[in-house]
């Protein structure tokens, strides 16, 4: 099978797009594992499907796959590639797209200068969301972890989030506690965890252990939760610049049943073609 693909990132964090529409895609879990290697295939955080839609309400449907294999409910910086890809490539001619994904329905808005909205849709802060093992619903939790706790917030932006807030970003232990909160127990389909710094309220710093997939470059589904679990325990304001490895992001958010919007870059690397 020849897959033609494009190479892309959202502030570093790295995607191959395959359009499967015009070619026919049936990918199994060690074929994603292998185009996402970054030694003997072509490399990325995720792989990204981009399929006819199957709802009225949308004009495409995305799928997201780690890079182990498994595939996801959401990816921020991914939709915003997405986005430039269908628009790129013909797919449509629309500005504002609807995408059809595993969590939801999301709207992205090709801006004039080459940024990307996605409308995000209303975070959803319900334990059974994620899910999260947990009594009742709270601004933050006490999570046991290898003897020591640890207070967080826990967020739903289609996919699951865990935030921690702390006093430097440079010396967090992301490598070492990201996998440990990643697999904890009480995050029955496991969870991305973010390590949030607090500048001002109009600004965080924030690294992301990726859920099957590492500590990324840049998150936007975990920019996105990160700043709804500083603004709902009182630390910021509606509009927050998210600071992270490769750059920033936008994330407006009202709060309540309100839509949260994310802005931010979308790259075009190279154009490919990989026999499986």
């Amino acid at each position: 099978m020849l897959l033609n693909f494009s190479k892309m990132h959202g502030l570093g964090n790295d995607f191959v797009v395959i359009d499967a529409i015009h070619q026919t895609v049936n990918l199994s879990t060690a074929q994603v594992r292998y185009i996402a290697d970054r030694r003997f295939g072509v490399g990325c955080d995720q792989l990204l499907l981009v399929e006819a839609s199957g709802s009225a309400s949308a004009e495409f449907r995305y799928r997201i796959f780690n890079a182990d294999g498994g595939e996801v409910e959401q990816c921020g910086n991914g939709a915003r590639c997405f986005a430039r890809f269908v628009v790129d490539k013909g797919l449509t001619q629309s500005r504002t797209i609807p995408v059809e994904t595993a969590g939801g329905l999301i709207v992205l808005q090709l801006e004039t200068d080459g940024r990307v909205t996605v409308n995000m849709g209303v975070p959803k802060l319900e334990p059974a969301s994620l899910p999260f093992l947990a009594d009742q619903q709270a601004e933050n939790y006490q999570l046991s972890v290898a003897g020591q706790t640890y207070s967080m917030a826990a967020v739903s932006m289609g996919n699951p989030h865990a935030v921690l807030r702390v006093d430097d970003v440079e010396s967090a232990p992301v490598e070492q506690l990201g996998p440990l909160i990643e697999c904890h127990q009480r995050f029955p389909q496991r969870v991305n965890v973010g390590f949030m710094q607090i500048i001002d309220r109009g600004n965080i710093r924030l690294r992301v252990y990726e859920r099957g997939a590492g500590e990324t470059l840049a998150c936007g589904t975990g920019a996105c939760a990160a700043m709804v679990a500083g603004y709902i325990q009182g630390w910021l304001d509606n509009d927050v610049t998210v600071r992270l490895s490769a750059g920033n992001l936008e994330i407006r958010w009202q709060g309540g049943d309100n839509p949260l919007y994310m802005t931010g870059p979308a790259t075009h690397v190279f154009e490919g073609q990989i026999e499986l």
